[in-house]
């Protein structure tokens, strides 16, 4: 079977959505970091629609670590298909993406882009933990890759040094920076981000550091849409769909949301006219998204993966489970939230529920633990503060985070691969564990993860330890 390209475009199936444009045609505007499945189904769908009227936006993506993208997509002409699962299923081909980099071994290309006069905007999706941030929210300045940046500014690994060096050799060429608009779920991430990018460039040259400061754009964002890794099921799935090989398509849920601070950007992209919401109150649609459906997602990932189950839909058909995380959305975190405008946050709770029984998508429960100890304090422990300052129970926010601590001890026990930054010190300390409720205490002195005060609140030892003795009374019985 031929494989999917510019050639082969017309020998697709006829119910395939085709772009709406020449994809050859387009100029590269933007420079994404981290062309992964979220990107490639989430910001890179919504500037699919955008460059059949403006092909200003066509996307170079860079890579900081694999070459795997571009290897699939090089062949393919950049173009690949996003499959949308859900009550009505749909196949499109996306043509947005017009160049693929590998920061390791195209350094310089990468830096040619992000110094062109035309390209006015730089996008990431490099995980929480691909900005180089300390619990603090600031620039790790011991983190390895921070470390080697600041001593080879000129052949970066992380993506912050890649933005301090790209407009430092703009400022340079006399260009006005770029727009800066990082889209992974770091509460206040435009803020933050910026912050990172000044206080790495402050470390050699202190007057562009202030430059940088009052010149750069860089509005909070958020994003939102249920997208599963990629599997061989799903590539047998679209070959018979679309009638092509296709190396790595990518699926994901109907429901995609982009929100986008209001921020100046003269003759920038139209964000509207494809359905991105410009709004003043980010951090209203940022807490919702983050504590209303991130925080239960791994809720039930960790609850979902004790009681084994494999993927959202099956954890969620359990009554038990799914009360479990309406109950924690509904009756802990609500109270919790301002309501952005026109938005009722317990339809919403719904709305995400209904979103995680969709039998369309198979979202695996072990994807979703990835980085647990960067998500937790973001998705769960951000809330727990928040509602013992206020004086609600708290004993609910105890089962996520007790299944999460027997995630790590089963893992250290199995010799099973973890997936978490903190990884090498979790499988320690896992190793150590008695399986009684010391465990508890042992985890509570993660300061990495759980903050002094919350570690040694009684409401918060009293919820964990009971929740983390009921899990181990069901391990026991079964």
């Amino acid at each position: 079977m031929s494989r999917l390209s510019f050639a082969t475009l017309n020998a697709l199936n006829i119910d395939v959505i085709r772009p709406a444009y020449d994809p050859a045609a387009l100029k590269v505007g933007i420079v994404h970091f981290g062309p992964g499945a979220f990107h490639r189904a989430h910001q890179a769908a919504f500037l699919d629609a955008l460059v059949a009227n403006d092909p200003r936006w066509g996307i170079c993506g860079v890579s900081l670590h694999s070459k795997g993208v571009r290897d699939a997509l090089e062949p393919q002409d950049g173009l690949y298909t996003l499959a949308i699962l859900d009550a009505e299923i749909k196949y499109q081909i996306l043509g947005s993406i017009r160049e693929v980099l590998v920061g390791p071994e195209d350094i310089e290309a990468v830096f040619a882009r992000l110094t062109r006069p035309e390209v006015q905007i730089v996008t990431s999706t490099v995980t929480e933990k691909g900005y180089c941030l300390n619990p603090q929210w600031e620039l790790d300045l011991n983190h390895p890759d921070i470390v080697h940046d600041l001593a080879n500014p000129a052949t970066p690994k992380s993506f912050i040094g890649y933005v301090a060096e790209g407009l430092k050799r703009r400022y340079a060429a006399g260009l006005a920076p770029f727009v800066l608009i990082p889209c992974d779920n770091l509460p206040k991430n435009g803020e933050r981000v910026k912050a990172a990018v000044v206080a790495f460039v402050a470390q050699s040259d202190a007057a562009l550091a202030s430059k940088i400061e009052a010149d750069l754009s860089s509005p909070c964002t958020m994003v939102d849409s249920i997208t599963p890794a990629t599997d061989d099921a799903l590539r047998a799935r679209v070959k018979e769909a679309i009638g092509l090989e296709d190396a790595w398509p990518i699926q994901r849920e109907a429901f995609t949301q982009w929100v986008i601070e209001e921020h100046t950007h003269d003759n920038g992209p139209d964000w509207q006219s494809v359905g991105v919401i410009l709004t003043d109150n980010v951090p209203a649609y940022e807490r919702a998204k983050l504590r209303l459906l991130n925080g239960p997602h791994s809720t039930i990932a960790y609850a979902g993966l004790h009681k084994g189950y494999e993927s959202v839909s099956e954890a969620i058909g359990d009554p038990e489970l799914e009360s479990l995380a309406r109950d924690l959305m509904i009756k802990d975190v609500v109270p919790l939230l301002e309501a952005p405008k026109g938005l009722d946050l317990v339809a919403y709770s719904e709305a995400i529920l209904a979103r995680f029984r969709n039998p369309a998508i198979r979202h695996l429960l072990s994807q979703i633990a990835w980085d647990g100890s960067q998500k937790l304090p973001i998705r769960l422990l951000s809330s727990l503060s928040e509602a013992l300052e206020k004086g609600q129970d708290v004993s609910r926010f105890g089962v996520p985070l007790a299944a999460w601590f027997r995630f790590i001890r089963q893992k250290a026990v199995s010799g099973d691969t973890l997936t978490d930054p903190l990884a090498n010190d979790l499988i320690a300390l896992g190793k150590t564990l008695k399986d009684d409720v010391s465990d508890v205490t042992a985890f509570l002195n993660l300061r990495s993860v759980f903050p002094q005060a919350l570690a040694e609140n009684p409401a918060v030892i009293s919820a964990l330890e009971t929740a983390y003795k009921n899990l181990l009374s069901r391990e026991a019985v079964g």
